[in-house]
C-alpha cells in the first residue's frame, strides 16, 4: 500500500518534498491557503495577514548557483542575484518540469493536526482542512509542514516602554512595499539584519531622515567578492570550512574582523558588533554608502518611546519621529526533549569554533550542515577518491563553491549532469555579465588565492602551536 503524505505549504520547501516524496514512491498531497506556489516569494501589492511575503525591491542575498535546486538549475542567462520575480518564476518552471503542480490543492487552508485514535500503532494522522467555507478531514501516514520559519510577524511591543503613547505610525517589515509613503518622513528603522538594512538603504532615497537602531551591531558585506564575483561562492568553500578548523575561536573571530573591515571600518560607522564576529553578517552593497552620506544615522537599541521622540540607551534622543518599522520576525517551534542530547553535542562543537550559543540561535557552518545530512543520505562527496579518480573535479569541490549539484554526485538521486554542472558552474556566472564584447575576456581562477589562504592558515598553526608548546620546550635549548 502507497503511503500518503500531507505536505503544508507549497513554498521552496513544499516543492522539493512533493519532489523527494514522489522519488520515494509516496503519495504527496501538498494543501496551499494561496492561489500559487512560491511562499514568501510570491509578492503581493496588498499586504495580507498571517501572511510574510517580499517587498517589492528584493533582491536575493545569494547568488543562483548556491540557491537553484541540486538537479535543476537556472538558465545560464539568469543574473547572478536574482529578484523575487526571477526566483518566482524559476519555481514555476520548477514545479512544472517535475509535474509538481498535480499535487497541490491550493486555496485550502490547513486549520488542525491530530494524531489519529490509532497513532500508537498506526502513526497516522488526521489533517482537517478549509477549502471555499467547506470543511473536510483525511488521513495520512506523515505529515510535513513547510510553511516557513517566517510564517508570523513579531511586533515585541512589550520590549519598547512608551510605546503605547507613540503618536506616530509604526508597522513590521512584512507590511512594506517600497519606500513612496515615507516621503518627507522622519523613519526609524528598528533592527539592522538583511531586511531592515535593505528598507534603510531603500526609503533614505525619499525620506527626510532615516534612523537605523542596532541592538549588538551588524558586520557588513558586499554582494561582490574579490574581481567582482559573487562573495557566496568565493567564500562557501570547503576548503574556507577546513581552515576554519585549524584556528581556535578567539583566532579566528580576529582574522574574521580584518576580513570584514577590509570593506570599510565598522567601527568607524556605528555598526561594529560587540559580541564576536559571528554576529549575523548582512549583505547590503548601498548601506555605507548611504551612512556616509548623512542619509542613514546608526543608532543603539531603543530605551523607551514619547509621544513623537525616541530615547536611546547612550541616552541620545531624535525629536519628531513619524513612523516606526520594525524588521524583526519569528515563528516559534515547541521544544522537543528527545533533540536535546543532540543540541547539547551541537553546542560544544560551536563553542570550539568561537560560536555564541545563544537562546534562539541557528547559526552554524552551512558546508559542515549540509555534509552532515548528506553522509545521513548517503550523498556527501567522497574527496579522497575522487582524488584518485577524477582529480579535476576533486579539486573543485574542495576549492570551488560548495554547490548542490555535488550531492548529486552519488548515491540516492544522483544526477547523470551533477560533474558537469559543477565544472561549468563559472561559466554560467559569466554568462548574463558579456552583455558587451571586449578585447579580454576573463576567466575564473581561484587557485593563487586559496594557496595564499592555505599557506597562511599553516603558518598561523605553526605560530600558534609554537606559542602554546613554547614553555615546554625552552628550557630544554639551554
Amino acid at each position: 500500500m502507497v503511503l500518503k503524505v500531507a505536505i503544508v505549504g507549497a513554498g521552496v520547501s513544499g516543492l522539493a518534498s512533493i519532489k523527494c516524496c514522489l522519488n520515494e514512491g509516496l503519495e504527496p498531497i501538498c494543501f496551499e491557503k494561496t492561489g500559487g506556489i512560491g511562499g514568501l516569494w510570491k509578492f503581493t501589492e496588498i499586504p495580507e495577514r498571517r501572511r510574510i511575503t517580499v517587498y517589492r525591491s528584493v533582491i536575493t542575498n545569494t547568488s543562483k548557483e548556491m540557491t537553484c535546486f541540486s538537479d535543476f538549475p537556472f538558465p545560464e542567462d539568469c543574473p547572478n542575484y536574482l529578484h523575487h520575480s526571477v526566483l518566482l518564476k524559476y519555481l514555476g518552471a520548477y514545479a512544472e518540469h517535475f509535474q509538481l503542480l498535480d499535487y497541490i490543492h491550493f486555496k485550502t487552508t490547513v486549520y488542525s493536526i491530530r494524531k489519529h485514535p490509532d497513532f500508537t500503532s498506526t502513526g497516522q494522522w488526521v489533517v482537517h482542512t478549509e477549502t471555499g467555507g467547506q470543511q473536510a478531514s483525511d488521513i495520512f501516514d506523515a505529515v510535513m509542514i513547510c510553511s516557513g520559519r517566517y510564517a508570523e510577524p513579531n511586533l515585541p511591543l512589550d520590549s519598547f516602554p512608551g510605546i503605547e503613547n507613540f503618536k506616530g505610525r509604526y508597522l513590521h517589515s512584512w507590511e512594506y512595499r517600497d519606500q513612496k509613503e515615507f516621503e518627507g518622513k522622519n523613519v526609524l528603522v528598528i533592527g539592522a539584519g538583511n531586511t531592515g538594512g535593505d528598507i534603510a538603504s531603500e526609503v533614505c532615497r525619499t525620506a527626510a531622515k532615516v534612523f537605523l537602531s542596532t541592538r549588538s551591531g551588524t558586520w557588513v558585506l558586499s554582494r561582490l567578492a574579490e574581481s567582482g564575483w559573487p562573495s557566496d561562492m568565493v567564500l562557501g568553500t570547503r576548503l574556507m570550512t577546513y581552515i576554519q578548523w585549524l584556528f581556535p575561536g578567539c583566532i579566528l573571530r580576529r582574522m574574521k574582523a580584518k576580513i570584514f573591515n577590509r570593506w570599510f571600518n565598522h567601527e568607524n560607522y556605528g555598526l561594529v558588533p560587540i559580541q564576536s564576529s559571528w554576529t549575523p553578517v548582512i549583505l547590503n552593497d548601498e548601506l555605507p554608502s548611504c551612512i556616509l552620506s548623512g542619509a542613514i544615522v546608526v543608532k543603539p537599541n531603543v530605551k523607551e518611546f514619547t509621544e513623537t521622540s525616541v530615547i536611546f540607551e547612550d541616552g541620545t534622543m531624535e525629536n519628531h519621529i513619524d513612523v516606526i518599522i520594525f524588521t524583526t520576525g519569528s515563528c516559534k517551534l515547541p521544544p522537543v526533549s528527545r533533540l536535546m542530547s543532540e543540541v547539547a553535542k551541537k553546542k560544544k562543537t560551536l563553542l570550539k569554533m568561537g560560536f555564541p550559543i545563544e537562546k534562539d540561535s541557528i547559526k552554524t557552518s552551512f558546508v559542515a550542515y549540509m555534509d552532515e545530512i548528506a553522509a545521513c543520505a548517503g550523498v556527501k562527496p567522497n574527496l579522497l577518491l575522487l582524488f584518485l579518480l577524477d582529480p579535476k573535479l576533486a579539486w573543485k569541490i574542495l576549492c570551488g563553491p560548495c554547490t548542490s549539484y555535488q550531492y548529486r554526485l552519488t548515491g540516492p538521486g544522483k544526477w547523470k549532469k551533477a560533474r558537469s554542472a559543477i565544472l561549468t558552474e563559472w561559466d554560467r556566472v559569466l554568462k548574463p555579465l558579456k552583455t558587451r564584447a571586449t578585447n579580454h575576456s576573463p576567466t575564473h581562477s581561484m587557485a593563487s588565492f586559496w594557496f595564499k589562504v592555505l599557506g597562511c592558515s599553516f603558518l598561523g598553526t605553526a605560530l600558534v602551536i609554537l606559542k602554546f608548546s613554547s614553555l615546554s620546550w625552552l628550557p630544554r635549548l639551554k
